[in-house]
């Protein structure tokens, strides 16, 4: 059984085990989910624009012709040299193909399989947890540690360095998706060029639009009751390729720091010092609504808006279509957001 830990996820892509035959990458980060098959393709063939020596497939070309992924695995690259095979948005109708490759594989090409959120119950999941030549690697948005360290280093692969409350800045908003993140620090890193330090300046300066911060908007809209804002930033985030469980687990964040913050409040704290207690802290352009947010909501209502979350995760890992059924979830809790409001 190859089930990877996150702790060791950038090591064991940039040198993959030799026995591995067949990697998977799943989950709801897709720009982490193409950085790390970047990086696994890479560590076999350096040039990923090499057509004798990458395949792609995606699971219709497979359905239309199950023995191509073998023939793939076992053709011997023009010129020489070890092979990649990329099947794209793998699902678990690929699953009894790969299952016949990993039993008996051919050739030498390592499989590079990206998906996007997959259930424990996942048929192609199943697979990759308990093969002895593949590997399962779940890909996650960043957070904590982390996070801090994907922004400290590519900040330091540009010659930056960051201000303490450049990066707290910079944490808030960022982390959802490895893509997004990078492209906002290279905004960020150009705005800044001829200088080597950040500043919380050019943090304000630069991610006040940033793609990413459509994430936080779902979330800010959703518990404002601000049905329209949610309609607008569900849209965009859809657009931008954006997975609906991802926008789950950061409104799912954004409630569960409320509920921390309501916490506090409660046992008599004020809520300045109630928000202090957040890390990493509200980005300083959302204080006024994040303020106004918390006196709408109180804590039993916000443990039942989490469970509602959640169980609209369930669903949507079922089969169902995920933007529907998380759009439908969203907009439940927004209208209840809004009739607060109104009560209030």
């Amino acid at each position: 059984m190859v089930k990877i830990a996150p702790r060791d996820a950038e090591a064991r892509t940039s040198r993959p085990d030799s026995a591995w035959r067949a990697v998977l990458l799943y989950g709801p980060d897709r720009g982490l989910i193409k950085e790390r098959a970047d990086r696994l393709a890479r560590s076999v063939v350096p040039d990923l624009a090499d057509p004798f020596r990458i395949a792609t497939l995606d699971p219709r070309s497979l359905a239309e012709d199950p023995a191509r992924l073998a023939d793939e695995a076992a053709a011997i690259a023009f010129g020489g040299g070890r092979r990649v095979v990329r099947l794209r948005e793998g699902t678990d109708t690929v699953a009894s193909a790969l299952a016949a490759f990993l039993a008996d594989p051919a050739g030498d090409a390592l499989v590079v399989v990206d998906a996007g959120e997959l259930g424990p119950a996942s048929k192609l999941r199943k697979l990759f947890e308990s093969a002895a030549n593949a590997a399962a690697i779940a890909c996650y948005g960043d957070e904590g540690r982390d996070l801090a360290e994907v922004i400290r280093s590519h900040l330091s692969e540009a010659g930056f360095m960051a201000d303490a409350d450049a990066l707290l800045a910079l944490a808030a908003v960022l982390g959802a998706d490895r893509a997004l993140t990078r492209m906002e620090l290279d905004k960020l890193v150009l705005y800044a060029h001829g200088r080597q330090r950040i500043t919380l300046d050019d943090v304000e300066a630069t991610i006040g639009d940033a793609g990413s911060v459509a994430l936080d908007e779902v979330a800010t809209a959703s518990a404002g009751g601000d049905a329209a804002a949610l309609d607008r930033a569900l849209e965009r985030a859809f657009a931008e390729g954006i997975s609906a469980i991802a926008l789950l687990r950061v409104v799912s964040r954004h409630f569960g720091r409320l509920l921390q913050a309501r916490a506090e409040l409660d046992a008599g704290q004020d809520i300045e010092a109630a928000m202090r207690v957040l890390k990493p802290p509200v980005f300083f352009k959302q204080i006024p609504v994040f303020k106004q947010t918390l006196a709408v909501w109180p804590a039993a209502a916000l443990a039942r808006a989490l469970g509602r979350l959640a169980e609209a995760e369930a669903r949507a890992k079922q089969g169902l279509p995920q933007e529907t059924v998380v759009g439908q979830a969203l907009m439940g809790i927004t209208a209840e957001a809004a009739a607060r409001r109104r009560r209030r």
